[in-house]
């Protein structure tokens, strides 16, 4: 585990000194400009910010998993060894994703106007967050999920890792059942109602969903060649 983590601040300092952490922060907060309105319902500003960072946390495994060259990647590899690697680039961006989510929640409360609908009884402030904050973090891990999906070892053909994103991404938003759309679906409701849950079960299932994943493509990665 101690590699482990110094292989997810090596891809850290990757994602900083090569700036490929811009282009999808860039991304998120324009699509945060478009879709959100300045003193509409937190609950369901929230719930459009927390949709919107599964693609985005998508995106950042991308980046993670080519933010060196081929051959900088082979060095890397043969030293720690491909399963360490392809969870250190996994953990790094799945810390990304988890960082916008924290500025996400911030910046909405901000920008945001009532709790919920002005028609119903206010819920409390904290509990909004609470369930923004939960809901948010459901969607990078479930993001950091069909990133390892879309992309090496599982695709090795990178020219269609984005199509594949995008589509994978959609369909776990709005497969029912999903717990990116049961918790998002949650703020929705919400925000119409005042009645706030804390989305425990459908974090604990994308937390499981994405453990198993990250084993078995940085298992992948021990036999598959690059």
């Amino acid at each position: 585990m101690r590699q482990v983590g110094a292989l997810t601040r090596y891809h850290l300092e990757l994602l900083l000194r090569g700036h490929t952490w811009l282009p999808p922060f860039l991304a998120y907060t324009l699509l945060l400009v478009v879709g959100v309105t300045a003193g509409d319902p937190l609950l369901g500003d929230l719930g459009y910010g927390a949709a919107v960072l599964l693609p985005v946390s998508a995106w950042y495994v991308r980046s993670a998993l080519n933010a060196e060259p081929p051959a900088s990647r082979a060095c890397l590899v043969a030293v720690a060894g491909p399963f360490r690697v392809q969870l250190g680039a996994l953990v790094a961006a799945l810390t990304a994703g988890l960082a916008l989510a924290v500025a996400e929640v911030a910046a909405l409360w901000w920008a945001s106007g009532t709790v919920a609908n002005p028609k119903v009884d206010q819920p409390p402030v904290g509990a909004a967050l609470s369930a923004g904050l939960l809901t948010s973090v459901v969607c990078v891990l479930l993001g950091v999920l069909v990133g390892a999906l879309c992309n090496r070892p599982v695709l090795t053909r990178a020219q269609y890792g984005i199509p594949v994103a995008l589509a994978l991404a959609t369909a776990v938003l709005v497969a029912p059942g999903s717990p990116a759309n049961t918790a998002v679906r949650g703020l929705a409701d919400a925000a119409r109602t005042g009645r706030v849950g804390l989305p425990w079960l459908e974090l604990l299932s994308a937390a499981g969903l994405l453990a198993a994943v990250a084993a078995g493509t940085a298992a992948l990665a021990g036999w598959r060649p690059e």
